[in-house]
């Protein structure tokens, strides 16, 4: 902790575990430590729930869950919106907390505040705007009632890389729905999580309708809730081998679930594109976040006859970027969040420059405080590179040459992933056709940054199932009733 104003701040965070509107210490007084990756300074002690503590907040949404199922919409809709007020009231306080726990730049993070905040506003909205629909059934003997109710108690994951954004983003189309939710963030950033939950019970959320519990034992704490009959939606984000355990456990109480997993990325710049843009568009979908974002570019495919302008128009960028702390004015690449992605990071770039790649820019680990890596591009990446295979999640940006459109499509469906993928050229045919062609849940043409609150984010393949934020959003939390009525005529 650098000054009063962090001091301040991380001792307004609850330390807690709420359930069923007390905030409360776990079980033996357990407690977990939450670091600051930019320093690896201890920043706070929180509860680390137990099995029993997870369940009793499981109670705690079965029982709230009636009542706020018989909620009118209106009402439901009128908490949402004032978490969405206040949020921008405490923007500042958001912003600087998910700087110190997960280390972006300060700039980055009150970008994610108004990510964030816009699914509360977008859900307030879609929550009295739920549809079914009446009419006669083809032989004319009945009348068919088609209704829409929410499917009950969620347990949901959220990780440490948007610690609030993917919070509202799976809270606000629940509560939105009418169900009353169990929320486990990520114990490397919890604090975010937490304070967002004492704003929603500012904001008039009932006692619990919204749980959460942070715990270092996530496997056995987990699996109780999930296989508990009395939960009926599992949200996830995270990766791929988590989530397929998680779907394996949800599979016995056959629960509706909703995964969002890895990605691979691929960023495609055809010959004909606008490499002023392409660029552009190719630092924010590498850089943001650091590199640690599902959706952010992997492989970079990238014709051959501009491979190498665009790699010295980006190593030039990348040259200028600054290392450091996110709270400091000027840094534009933070900590990663902890050695573990650091090691992995390196081994993904000597495995690379090992085939014989070339080192352009970074390429190694930052000595001394903290857990940084160099933002790095690497070029000529050689198919079968473990950074062609694997989430990066880092700031390396690596560089693959193509021959021609088919070529480009292979390499970039070479993968089993399919979350999101982008493409830069200025032939509407061929940006058609790459909408055709590309195996990815969503698309970026000439665009770095495709995530917004009032679209459906979600991937094909290995990346996930279902679909969080857009008008499919809510429907995720909604389960259908078929009624036929007697013929009122007959």
């Amino acid at each position: 902790m650098t000054n009063n104003h962090e001091d301040e701040l991380l001792a307004g965070v609850p330390a807690g575990l709420l359930i069923g509107g007390e905030w409360r210490p776990a079980e033996g007084g357990r407690t977990l430590d939450v670091s600051d990756p930019a320093t690896g300074k201890v920043i706070a002690q929180i509860a680390d729930a137990s099995v029993a503590d997870g369940q009793a907040a499981l109670d705690a949404a079965a029982d709230a869950f009636p009542a706020w199922a018989a909620t009118p919409t209106r009402e439901r809709a009128e908490v949402l919106r004032r978490a969405f007020d206040l949020l921008q009231e405490r923007a500042e306080d958001f912003a600087l907390l998910m700087t110190i726990e997960m280390g972006k730049p300060l700039a980055e993070a009150r970008g994610e505040v108004a990510y964030g905040g816009e699914f509360n506003r977008w859900f307030s909205e879609e929550a009295a705007r739920v549809q079914g629909r009446y009419g006669a059934n083809p032989e004319g003997t009945g009348r068919m009632i088609v209704s829409q109710h929410p499917v009950g108690p969620c347990y949901l994951i959220t990780p440490w890389n948007f610690p609030l954004a993917m919070a509202t983003r799976k809270i606000a189309p629940a509560l939105a729905a009418g169900c009353t939710v169990v929320v486990k963030p990520a114990t490397q950033t919890p604090l975010t999580t937490l304070l967002f939950a004492a704003l929603l019970a500012d904001a008039g959320v009932p006692a619990g309708v919204v749980n959460v519990i942070t715990t270092s034992s996530a496997g056995p704490v987990s699996e109780s809730i999930i296989r508990d009959p009395r939960l009926r939606k599992l949200s996830f984000t995270g990766s791929t081998p988590v989530g397929q355990r998680l779907l394996a456990q949800a599979a016995e109480g056959v629960l509706r679930t909703s995964m969002e997993l890895g990605g691979n990325a691929p960023f495609v710049v055809f010959d004909d594109a606008d490499l002023d843009k392409a660029v552009a568009g190719a630092m924010s979908a590498k850089f943001r976040n650091v590199g640690q974002a599902c959706t952010a570019a992997n492989r970079f495919i990238v014709h051959r006859s501009v491979a190498d302008e665009f790699a010295r128009r980006v190593t030039e960028q990348v040259k200028g970027l600054v290392i450091g702390r996110g709270t400091e004015p000027d840094v534009t690449i933070g900590p990663l969040i902890d050695d573990r992605a650091v090691t992995k990071t390196a081994a993904l770039v000597d495995d690379a420059v090992s085939r014989g790649a070339t080192l352009r820019a970074g390429g190694r680990a930052v000595p001394g405080a903290g857990t940084f890596y160099e933002p790095t591009v690497v070029s000529d990446v050689p198919e079968g590179s473990d950074l062609l295979r694997e989430e990066i999640f880092g700031p390396v940006l690596a560089i693959v040459p193509f021959e021609d459109e088919d070529d480009a499509v292979r390499i970039a469906n070479d993968t089993e992933y399919g979350l999101v993928s982008y493409v830069y050229t200025e032939n509407l045919a061929r940006g058609q056709r790459m909408i055709e062609r590309l195996e990815t849940g969503m698309m970026g043409l000439n665009m770095g940054v495709v995530s917004n609150a009032a679209a459906p984010f979600g991937g094909w393949k290995m990346s996930g199932l279902g679909r969080e934020g857009g008008t499919e959003g809510i429907h995720e939390y909604l389960q259908t009733k078929y009624t036929l009525t007697a013929d009122p005529f007959a």
